[in-house]
């Protein structure tokens, strides 16, 4: 009976042992995926870290360009108004133009059509003489 104990006790010893293999085998995967994620992971953070500082520096700049905006639309109402003024300006000194142009027209035309009467003079006009 000493020697059928002593043999299980050494299976057991020996089912302990690849168990204990086993398990160091599990430990090492284990620290090794471990080492693998931690190394990822603080890729990834930096990376995060980084594009979160582009996006801050891309937020401070549109934040001040958002704050130019109400200066430039007074600057284009402005401009609007002043370009409505000077638009109505020259519609009216075209208008002017227009008048005087068409009044000169006019002169000219009586004036020509008064001399062509005075050079034209029937032949059969009894005071043509």
């Amino acid at each position: 009976m000493g020697t059928l104990f002593l043999i299980s006790i050494l299976a057991g010893a020996v089912l302990a042992l690849f168990a204990a293999i086993g398990a160091l085998r599990a430990y090492f995967r284990l620290r090794r995926a471990r080492a693998a994620l931690q190394s990822t992971l603080t890729e990834e953070v930096d990376r995060l870290s980084r594009r979160t500082g582009e996006l801050e520096k891309n937020l401070s700049t549109l934040d001040a360009r958002a704050q130019q905006l109400p200066i430039q639309i007074a600057e284009l109402q402005q401009s609007l108004s002043t370009l409505r003024v000077l638009t109505a300006a020259l519609a009216a000194t075209l208008q002017q133009a227009q008048r005087v142009l068409s009044y000169s027209a006019l002169k000219t035309l009586s004036a020509g059509r008064i001399a062509d009467l005075l050079r034209y003079r029937p032949k059969n006009d009894p005071g043509s003489g």
